[in-house]
């Protein structure tokens, strides 16, 4: 546990942190770590976990800071590894360094570390103290975490809705019911998870992209698509850029079969899943994304993927961005039914954030822990 806690410890830490998050929607599988190394107070290493997960912050850090990382205190996000993968593990890179010192803000879960990074170092005479941040790291983690334990990655659900929470008119015009801030903000969102997700209906109807733009970024998350029978247009901005940007397609057992080959001629990859109720089971579509490695997914509807998921318990975060427009019962809402008939049996969400964001409202919500 942490003992010495100190304002430059927090300083440091809180800088990992930040590091650590550059990473966010870029390094999956792996988590996104920041390691900070310091000696004498001064900032002599910095590095956070690259694309695709490899190398990881500690080696970046370390090789930065060369021979000044001996007898230096080293601040990472996460437990070091302990395991030969594809590098060699973190915990004896800062052992060779020379590093005396570790804090770390969480331990990791994964079986093949576990704790084993921490006795390393301790086993080698480094003082490791730990717990400093942590809410914040797990935060941050959330989506490795739930991947390790759950099997599944993190899953946040955003609704873009009028006053009265309607997505679109009878007609189904939705372009645009927020501003150009609050989309921007959404572009933001896309960059900082590893997937963006969609149902059958939203890809129908508005064509989408489901790509960052405007923010300057180098890479694209992986656009899912979920469509029970793959019927799904093959003229449209998806099928076109299918080799261009990772498009995934999760759909039933049914699937005709010309239908795989013609997307998978076009460079989609098809998954397919397990059916539920005359549609695609939820949880069955967010372990298949978990077993390809995906941390991070971020849902975009629509109404009728958002209450399903909603009704299987499979959101972790809430995204509204609400608007001061009111559309009226005709328009079509932002969830479609979900058979619910008591109060009591609807999930319930805390509220981690509310701000105005260019005229619109920004509010964030995450799930409420059962007792």
């Amino acid at each position: 546990m942490m003992s010495g806690k100190t304002g430059a410890d927090l300083r440091y830490m809180r800088l990992a942190l930040s590091l650590a998050r550059r990473g966010l929607g870029r390094v999956w599988p792996n988590p996104a770590v920041g390691c900070v190394i310091v000696r004498d107070d001064r900032i002599v290493g910095r590095g956070w976990t690259q694309p695709g997960g490899r190398p990881h912050a500690e080696p970046v850090a370390l090789a930065q800071a060369g021979a000044a990382a001996k007898g230096a205190t080293a601040y990472v996000t996460l437990e070091p590894c302990a395991h030969h993968g594809k590098t060699p593990p973190c915990a004896e890179a800062l052992i060779a360094a020379g590093v005396s010192r570790v804090v770390c803000a969480l331990g990791d879960p994964d079986p093949r570390v576990d704790g084993g990074g921490f006795e390393k170092l301790r086993a080698a005479g480094i003082e490791v103290e730990t717990g400093l941040c942590e809410t914040d790291a797990r935060a941050d983690q959330a989506g490795f975490l739930s991947r390790v334990t759950r099997g599944r990655p993190m899953l946040t659900l955003k609704l873009a809705s009028s006053f009265d929470g309607r997505i679109a008119t009878a007609s189904g015009e939705s372009q645009w019911i927020t501003g150009p801030e609050a989309r921007r903000h959404v572009h933001a969102m896309r960059a900082s998870h590893d997937a963006v997700m969609v149902g059958a209906g939203t890809a129908r109807d508005d064509d989408p992209s489901l790509t960052v733009r405007g923010l300057g970024v180098d890479h694209q998350p992986v656009r899912v698509v979920l469509s029970r029978h793959l019927d799904l247009p093959l003229d449209s901005q998806l099928a076109h850029t299918a080799r261009e940007v990772p498009l995934w397609i999760c759909h039933g057992r049914r699937a005709a079969p010309e239908l795989i080959s013609a997307w998978e001629g076009i460079g989609a990859t098809l998954i397919e899943v397990d059916e539920a109720q005359a549609a695609l089971d939820p949880a069955s579509v967010l372990s298949a994304l978990g077993e390809r490695g995906l941390t991070r997914v971020y849902c975009e509807g629509g109404g009728g993927l958002a209450a399903s998921l909603l009704v299987a318990d499979m959101v972790d975060n809430l995204v509204g961005y609400g608007a001061g427009l009111a559309i009226g019962a005709e328009g079509r809402p932002s969830l479609a039914a979900m058979g619910l008939s008591r109060l009591a049996e609807a999930p319930r969400f805390d509220l981690v954030e509310c701000r105005d964001i260019g005229g619109d409202v920004l509010h964030r919500w995450t799930r409420r822990t059962k007792d």
